[in-house]
């Protein structure tokens, strides 16, 4: 007995000791590794490459600088370094590694070491003025692997660009662009639109995205552009969201009124990346008060324009309320290249929101709704949505709580649809004409007030039969 407890005893020993001896021995070969990477780098001659995040002279975003930053951010060796930061993904359960500032990070290309630094400079307050990329490789490597090694960024990060890119929403901030995650579910087919339109604006954005050598052939900036125009709440916003997951665009957001002078306005849209869409909303609201803006119509005309011309590979998105008083000199073709109408809702709107939010495609109500919508009564496609969206544990609650709002909606004189499909971007698909609703607004308080004494005056006069009533203030309307 006593036999056995002295075997296992020195039994144990002998493993605390391995143990030990095994855990000195790696520790040992990390130092001497380390030691012998020093040495190395000491004894070699190195040469340094910068990758600025700006470019000096425009202050425009450098591309390679974001190629370099997937990459670096990609490469296995990021879990070997020293100090790794760790960010929630765009699912729940991911976690991301990215490159801290000011720490190495190793790679091997073709046999040969190369060293990436993330270089911050800071102010005297410490701001961050400057952000880099410093590459370090040996001189005698650099003729052999320098040319194929930038190559093989490119081809990486374009893979991981297209596989696995965080949408961001950007917004402007003390005139600099500030990111934010952009997890918005809006797609294409749940999208609340005319079907054919639908579709030919869908094909258009996907031959868009074919078309780089099309547009250098002949001659033209790759770049597109779509007004957007109609009452608020009618999808524009929703538009803007499913185009971005469709194309796989980050967003960037402007209130003009955010803007000091042309010249910070330029310089937001040179910092704007490729692969983007660029948003101005209320165009028409900035257009009507624009003598209390710093921002002259030249600089609005070059920012449409996308500085002369020089930005490829984005879309750029213009929303309005509606084109009235607006220069037709901003929405010429050429510089918005397609006009799209949202108007309010009608039936056919209603019923696919009725799909989408309740799961209904057919229903013994909307015969009612029908008729209510075909006595000029209407409301924008959000205010429904937001009814059906508090009601739809029960759909048959849900159409009932739409057909009150509706009914009351047409009591209080209704809403007039916003205008006909602009047919001005003659080069463009463009949605089909739809009718103006007007059904709704008692036809005297569309008329000025003369008139309705003339017509007072002819109608005593007149000895027309009952029906001609309606058909007369039909006339007037018109």
């Amino acid at each position: 007995m006593i036999v056995g407890s002295l075997i296992f005893v020195l039994s144990a020993a002998c493993f605390v000791f391995l143990l030990r001896w095994f855990l000195h021995r790696t520790a040992l070969i990390f130092v001497v590794r380390k030691w012998t990477e020093w040495v190395g780098d000491r004894v070699h001659v190195h040469q340094h490459f910068r990758v600025p995040e700006f470019n000096d002279s425009t202050q425009q975003e450098n591309q390679f600088y974001r190629r370099v930053s997937l990459y670096l951010n990609s490469l296995p060796s990021l879990e070997d370094s020293d100090h790794t930061n760790l960010f929630s993904g765009r699912k729940p359960n991911d976690i991301v590694l990215c490159l801290d500032d000011d720490r190495p990070i190793h790679d091997v290309f073709l046999g040969a070491r190369v060293a990436w630094v993330n270089q911050i400079h800071r102010d005297g307050w410490n701001h961050v003025v400057s952000r880099s990329f410093v590459l370090r490789i040996r001189k005698k490597d650099k003729r052999r692997i320098l040319k194929p090694y930038l190559q093989h960024i490119h081809a990486v990060s374009d893979d991981l660009d297209q596989g696995g890119k965080e949408l961001r929403i950007y917004s402007c901030k003390d005139g600099k662009w500030k990111p934010v995650p952009f997890n918005h579910p809006a797609n294409f087919e749940t999208l609340v639109m005319d079907v054919d339109l639908k579709a030919k604006i869908r094909s258009d954005l996907e031959t868009f995205l074919k078309s780089k050598q099309y547009y250098n052939k002949i001659g033209r900036v790759w770049r597109r552009s779509y007004l957007l125009y109609g009452h608020s709440g009618t999808g524009k916003s929703s538009f803007v969201a499913a185009t971005a997951n469709l194309l796989n665009f980050d967003v960037y957001n402007l209130h003009l009124s955010q803007v000091l002078d042309d010249a910070d306005l330029n310089s937001l849209l040179l910092r704007t990346t490729t692969k983007s869409l660029i948003v101005v909303e209320d165009l028409d609201r900035f257009v009507s008060e624009r003598s209390k803006e710093r921002i002259t119509s030249s600089g609005l005309l070059n920012f449409m324009d996308g500085i002369s011309n020089s930005l490829e590979e984005r879309i750029m998105i213009f929303t309005m309320n509606g084109k009235d008083g607006v220069d037709s000199d901003l929405l010429r073709p050429g510089r918005i290249d397609m006009h799209i109408y949202f108007p309010l809702c009608d039936f056919s709107s209603f019923k696919s929101l009725a799909n989408n939010y309740l799961g209904v495609k057919d229903h013994k109500l909307f015969q009612q709704v029908e008729e209510i919508f075909q006595s000029g009564a209407t409301m924008s496609p959000a205010e429904i949505s937001e009814l059906m969206l508090v009601n739809r544990s029960s759909p048959s609650r849900a159409l009932k709580s739409v057909i009150s709002a509706l009914q009351s909606n047409n009591r209080n004189g209704g809403k007039v649809a916003a205008a006909r499909l602009s047919d001005s971007a003659a080069s463009s698909p463009a949605p089909p004409p739809l009718p103006e609703e007007g059904g709704g607004t008692p036809w005297k308080e569309t008329v000025p007030k003369e008139f309705r004494k003339l017509y007072g005056l002819l109608k005593m006069k007149s000895c027309k039969r009952p029906g001609s009533f309606d058909h007369d203030s039909e006339l007037i309307q018109r």
